[in-house]
C-alpha cells in the first residue's frame, strides 16, 4: 500500500488510529535516546501476516493507544524537515537550549537569525549531512524552544558573549572541543563573538548577511537609519513589545511558501510567545549596548579572526546598497578571508540552499 506522506493509511478492512511511535537513536554522546514520532497505523483483518512494522523503526506495542490484537502493521512516517536528525533539550550554562544533531563526522554548527528557529536550515542541514558533516542546529537562548533568560540591565543575559557561551558549552558537551561554525543575521553576531573570545574551539567561520554592529553603528547614516530603523525601534523600552505582541504575524510576515510549512509552523508558534518577542527585542538591545562596547574593545586591542573567514551576503537585500562589497569593511579583522554575494532575499538558507549549501560544504 502506498501511503502519502503525512496522511493516514487508507484501508476498506481497517480500523484507523493515531500512535506514538518509540524510535531509538543515538545521539552524540552515545548515551541510548528515544524520540517519539506521531504515525498511523493500519489494523488489516483476516490475513495471517506477521506482526512486522515497516520503514525499519522499532515498534512498541505498548505505545499504541486503544486497539488490541492488531496483526499487520502499515506504518509511514511523516515526512518533513530534519528527518534524520534527534531533538533535545540541554542544559548548558544558565540555559536549556533545543538543539538539533544530525549525521556523523567533522562537526558543524549553524546559528539561525532574527526572527528565525535552528528550523531556518532545514533545507541546508541535511545538505551538510549527506556531505559527510555532523551538524548541530539550535535555537538560540531566547528565541524558538530555548530558554529564556529574564532581562538585566544592562542587557548582558541577551549579549553574544553570553551566547557564545551557551554555544561552546553546547559543543562541548556533545563532545567536539573544535568545530566549523556559520551564522546568519543576529546569530552571525554570536559566531563572530565565539570566534573572537574562543579562537581554538573554531576551526573555519562563515558569516551570513553581516558586518559587525560597531561597523554599522560607525557608518550609521542617513540611509542606514532609513533601512535599519528597527534597529533603534526594538531598543526602546516596552513600546515594542505592545506594539509586535498585538499582532505579530503581520509584524513579522512570514509566508509558508517561501519558508516551507513545517519550518513556518514552528516560526510562527514562536512569534507568538511573547516571552520570545521579549528575548529577541533584548538581543537587540545588548547589540546596541553591551555587545557594541564588546566590540569597540577588541578593535582598541587589534584582537582580529585567525581562522579562515568566508563572507556571503544577499544580493537582493540592501548590506551591498549600504557598504559596497562588504569584504572591504572585513579586511580589518581578518586576514584569511574570502566571500560573495548570494543570488537571495535576506533568508539565502529558505530562499538559495542549493547554493548556500554548496558553498559552505566547498568551505568547510
Amino acid at each position: 500500500m502506498n501511503i502519502p506522506a503525512g496522511q493516514p493509511p487508507q484501508h476498506p478492512m481497517s480500523n484507523r488510529m493515531q500512535i506514538f511511535v518509540a524510535v531509538k537513536v543515538r545521539i552524540p554522546n552515545n548515551e541510548p535516546a528515544l524520540r517519539l514520532k506521531t504515525c498511523w497505523v493500519c489494523e488489516t483483518r483476516g490475513q495471517n501476516t506477521p506482526n512486522a512494522p515497516s520503514a525499519g523503526v522499532e515498534m512498541r506495542k505498548s505505545g499504541v493507544r486503544q486497539g488490541i490484537g492488531l496483526r499487520h502493521w502499515l506504518v509511514r512516517q511523516d515526512e518533513g524537515m530534519f528527518e534524520q536528525f534527534v531533538e533535545s533539550n540541554v542544559d548548558v550554562r544558565d540555559s536549556q537550549l533545543f538543539v538539533r544533531v544530525g549525521g556523523e563526522g567533522p562537526p558543524v554548527l549553524l546559528l539561525h537569525g532574527h526572527p528565525r528557529t535552528s528550523a531556518t536550515w532545514h533545507r541546508v542541514a541535511p545538505r551538510l549531512v549527506e556531505a559527510g558533516f555532523q551538524v548541530v542546529c539550535p535555537d538560540l537562548r531566547g528565541y524558538g524552544r530555548s530558554s529564556k533568560p529574564e532581562p538585566t540591565p544592562d542587557h548582558s543575559a541577551h549579549s553574544k558573549r553570553a551566547t557564545a557561551q551557551d554555544m561552546l558549552g553546547l559543543m562541548n558537551h556533545l563532545g567536539h572541543e573544535q568545530f566549523a561554525l556559520a551564522g546568519h543575521d543576529r546569530g552571525s553576531y554570536s559566531a563572530l563573538r565565539l570566534a573572537l573570545d574562543y579562537p581554538s574551539a573554531v576551526s573555519k567561520l562563515a558569516l551570513l548577511d553581516c558586518i559587525p554592529i560597531s561597523e554599522h553603528l560607525a557608518r550609521a547614516n542617513a540611509s542606514f537609519a532609513t533601512n535599519w530603523w528597527h534597529w533603534f525601534f526594538y531598543a526602546q523600552p516596552e513600546i515594542p513589545e505592545r506594539v509586535i505582541t498585538a499582532d505579530p504575524d503581520s509584524w513579522y510576515q512570514g509566508d509558508p511558501a517561501i519558508m516551507g510549512q513545517e519550518n513556518y509552523n514552528e516560526w510562527r508558534q514562536a512569534v507568538r510567545n511573547p516571552e520570545t518577542i521579549r528575548a529577541m527585542l533584548e538581543d537587540y538591545r545588548a547589540g546596541l549596548t553591551i555587545d557594541r562596547e564588546h566590540e569597540e574593545a577588541d578593535r582598541t586591542a587589534e584582537k582580529t579572526l585567525q581562522m579562515p573567514l568566508l563572507v556571503l551576503w544577499s544580493l537582493r537585500d540592501d548590506l551591498e546598497m549600504l557598504y559596497g562589497n562588504p569584504l572591504d569593511i572585513w579586511k580589518d579583522w581578518a586576514s584569511d578571508l574570502r566571500g560573495h554575494g548570494v543570488d537571495s532575499r535576506h533568508h539565502m538558507a529558505e530562499e538559495a540552499p542549493d547554493e548556500l549549501a554548496t558553498t559552505l560544504i566547498n568551505f568547510f
